[in-house]
């Protein structure tokens, strides 16, 4: 028993001891107390469509509402054709059919909360890749009524991961408190993530993931703790990553998502059965669309 003290004293205070902080900082700020009340406006951060002739992708997110908004955002996409007057948004919600598009402004607050890029490509590379991120959006597995789940996911996040993973040139991760984006089916699952590492999880719950620009990450019932190494910084669940940027892919330059892109395997690499396998090394029943 003495042996099982250290290690449950030091989970406890590296995942848990933070959320209780966070809940209570959480608990004393101002914040809507219903969706009712909360601001859900153009937050005013992109440009008018017009104003931007040029084709874009963006990943975008904002700290949730409620209880779920100690530990989590909830993210979503937007893209531009080339001279479209106006950008589309799509993302997961929990009642009715799952994906909507344009279900709030493009730039929306989420709850009152103002929301950051995550990922954001413009110009040629982006019209090249807005097909292919059309086609997963339409092929996500998870689209049907009464497949939302909001714990370990599928969810919202879930759904903008899985994005990020068909189309890995766009080089990005969802920052740790996007709950659900380690989601990616029943069973344990290792696989290479978009952004150069790799990643072992049973159901988003527990897992690892290492890599040049991930650093050292540990899941724990969803909750993210780690280290980065490249921008240096320390994740803590419930506050997120302190010292670096929040998400993996705000400033990376077109070669480097090519590059991560080349070094993954190429497109729709995440559900190549000889890229993604169960810890056994068996090709995991996941491998298909997600």
């Amino acid at each position: 028993m003495r042996r099982l003290r250290t290690p449950l004293i030091a989970l406890v205070f590296v995942f848990f001891v933070p959320v209780w902080v966070k809940a209570g900082v959480w608990y004393m700020s101002e914040r809507p107390a219903s969706w009712r009340e909360a601001n859900w406006s153009s937050a005013g951060l992109l440009p008018a469509a017009a104003e931007e002739p040029e084709a874009s992708i963006r990943v975008m997110y904002a700290r949730t509402g409620g209880l779920k908004g100690v530990v989590a955002v909830h993210s979503w996409i937007v893209l531009k054709e080339e001279g479209a007057p106006r950008y589309e948004r799509y993302d997961v919600m929990g009642w009715g059919d799952p994906v909507r598009r344009d279900h709030r402004a493009a730039d929306g607050y989420w709850y009152s909360h103002s929301p950051e890029v995550a990922v954001e490509l413009k110009g040629e590379a982006a019209q090249r890749l807005i097909p292919r991120v059309r086609a997963a959006i339409a092929e996500y597995r998870w689209s049907a009524r009464g497949s939302y789940r909001v714990w370990p996911g599928p969810n919202s996040n879930t759904f903008v991961a899985t994005i990020l993973h068909e189309v890995p040139e766009l080089g990005g991760r969802l920052p740790p408190t996007a709950i659900g984006r380690d989601y990616l089916g029943d069973g344990f699952v290792s696989t290479r993530l978009p952004t150069g590492g790799w990643m072992a999880t049973y159901r988003g719950i527990l897992g690892i993931a290492a890599g040049p620009r991930e650093g050292l990450e540990i899941t724990v019932l969803g909750l993210v703790a780690g280290v980065r190494f490249q921008d240096p910084a320390l994740i803590i669940p419930g506050f997120g990553v302190l010292g670096g940027s929040e998400a993996i892919g705000v400033g990376a330059e077109p070669e480097e998502r090519a590059a991560d892109a080349a070094g993954s395997g190429g497109e729709g690499w995440l559900f190549d059965r000889s890229r993604m396998t169960t810890l056994e090394g068996e090709p995991t029943a996941a491998a298909g669309r997600i």
